[in-house]
């Protein structure tokens, strides 16, 4: 068996992981890559393997990262079968037809200015339409958690919960070569234990190959109530003492959720008052519409204060975006608005327009809830940058901008390292994946020193060989 990580490796987006046996060759995950200039070009690479060899994928969460290059699979040739959990599959309804308009848009105007930029030729195609996604989507399977499955000859996969977002899973994967059975756990991206709206990830108790996250792998974050306090205080001082807005970048699947959650259950103890929200994300407010037909994902706290929500009682104004017109329409707001948008990372959609009009202003805040990659707007935002460009104009960052990494939909070092102490024994190897260098080099560490395991991080491109127990295994560059 050939494991060879194409995607994710050394950073946070494009997981792509491709698995090969004597019966079957399989994807974990096909995403896109996100941030950078270079970004663009890497996604419009060729594959590297033939897309019509691979038998089926198997996804782990609907965030574009994991999923956004599963259409252009398609259109390249595969025809084989997506599983993935119920809730994936319904968020994946809307989310790679709105990555597919994006593509359509940015081809567009790729063509108007192909006149002045002619060595922009190669973006005149989309990287994949509309239409690429829908017969993508054709192929998606949905599979309940906790229940095997067996999507080819020698393969058996079992989804547990991660707690990250709505449908996330780890994947288990029982392999059968040569009479021999290998057990792989992918722990896709890990959700921080103790956080309201999703259950705590699934405890795994045993692999032979295990391929972990490690976003976060060297902090760890704020406790809940910090967090909160935290949050409390820049609403209050940006809203009612300086009088202006605050803007937050969030993913239009988990972030935008819990946001909400947690502004609606402030306001209801008291700790928050006279909100105005809007959420100006066509993507998000479908996607919160999917959240609340999988109320038996919640953990009990989320579904008592859905109940509560439903009743209608002490929330703030909130308001969801529908037309282009209304999203313009909030750039008239001077003073206390909460203005919810995508993308999470800054880069693409109504949020740039939103930071455009307010990171000029002194009395406005920006609020970071999510992790922002290498090259990224964010990403700049975060690092203090003064000045940033949005649509080709020089922008002055004069608001303040705030990190409340206690919110995050990704595990810390901490629940990283207690997720991996369920193993009743170390994998046989541990590959760690999904995290910039400094943040996987430093959790690979931790768990050789804590935990006594034999771990790698791969960097991108690398193929490991695996023989199985009696031969030990061993891995190359490919």
């Amino acid at each position: 068996m050939n494991i060879t990580f194409l995607g994710a490796a050394r950073e946070v987006t494009g997981s792509c992981y491709l698995v090969e046996t004597a019966d079957a060759r399989f994807l974990v995950d096909c995403g896109m890559v996100q941030g950078g200039r270079e970004a663009p070009a890497r996604n419009r690479k060729p594959f590297a393997f033939d897309p019509e060899s691979i038998d089926f994928v198997l996804l782990t969460h609907a965030h574009i990262d994991h999923s956004g290059l599963l259409p252009k699979l398609t259109r390249a040739g595969f025809q084989g079968p997506i599983y993935t959990t119920a809730a994936t599959a319904d968020l994946l309804q809307v989310m790679l037809p709105d990555s597919a308009h994006i593509q359509e848009g940015d081809a567009e105007r790729a063509k108007r200015y192909a006149r002045s930029e002619p060595g922009r030729s190669a973006e005149l195609t989309p990287l994949y339409t509309l239409e690429d996604a829908r017969d993508c989507l054709r192929q998606v399977r949905s599979t309940a958690y906790d229940q095997e499955f067996t999507p080819h000859t020698g393969a058996r996969c079992r989804f547990r919960d991660a707690g990250h977002i709505l449908g996330s899973a780890i994947i288990e994967v029982w392999l059968s070569e040569d009479g021999k059975t290998t057990k792989l756990v992918f722990s896709g991206d890990l959700g921080q234990p103790g956080r309201p709206i999703l259950r705590d990830p699934t405890p795994i108790e045993d692999a032979d190959i295990l391929i972990m996250e490690s976003t976060y792998g060297d902090r760890a974050h704020k406790d809940m109530a910090s967090s909160e306090s935290e949050l409390i205080e820049i609403v209050d001082r940006t809203l009612h003492e300086r009088g202006g807005n605050v803007i937050v970048p969030a993913f239009a699947v988990g972030r935008t959720q819990e946001v909400l959650y947690h502004l609606h259950r402030l306001t209801r103890e008291g700790r928050l008052r006279n909100l105005k929200v809007f959420v100006d994300s066509p993507m998000a407010t479908e996607a919160t519409r999917i959240t609340r037909r999988h109320l038996e994902l919640f953990d009990d706290a989320a579904k008592h204060l859905a109940g509560w929500h439903a009743l209608g009682r002490d929330l703030p104004y909130l308001h969801f975006t529908a037309s282009a017109d209304e999203s313009r329409a909030l750039n008239q707001i001077r003073s206390g608005a909460i203005i919810i948008s995508a993308s999470g990372m800054c880069d693409a959609g109504r949020i740039k327009h939103h930071l455009r009009h307010n990171l000029p202003r002194r009395e406005c805040g920006v609020l970071i809830t999510g992790f922002q990659a290498q090259g990224t707007l964010g990403r700049r935002l975060v690092d203090g940058a003064t000045r940033v460009r949005i649509f080709g104009e020089d922008t002055p960052v004069r608001a303040a901008i705030h990190t409340v990494g206690g919110l995050s939909a990704h595990a810390d070092q901490p629940a990283l390292l207690g997720w991996s102490a369920n193993f009743r024994k170390p994998p046989a190897r541990t590959f760690v994946v999904h995290g910039e260098a400094s943040a996987a080099l430093a959790f690979a560490e931790r768990l050789r020193a804590e935990r006594g395991w034999d771990v790698a991080v791969p960097e991108p491109g690398t193929r490991v060989r695996w023989v199985g127990r009696a031969g030990g295994g061993g891995h190359d560059r490919c």
